[in-house]
């Protein structure tokens, strides 16, 4: 598993707008279609899609 980072101001609106507190999740990946976040806690991820802008 990837070693997750601070979200960037965008990426943490994204979080919120999927429901999740920001300060428990970490961005694994951030690719052009999907945002690949790990929970600070428990290490469990979650992918969230990205449609096109």
């Amino acid at each position: 598993m990837k070693q997750g980072k601070r979200p960037t101001r965008r990426q943490k609106s994204e979080i919120k707008a999927a429901g999740l507190n920001v300060e428990n999740w970490l961005v694994e990946r951030d690719t052009p279609d999907s945002l690949i976040v790990i929970n600070r806690h428990s290490g469990k991820t979650r992918k969230f899609r990205r449609w096109a802008q």
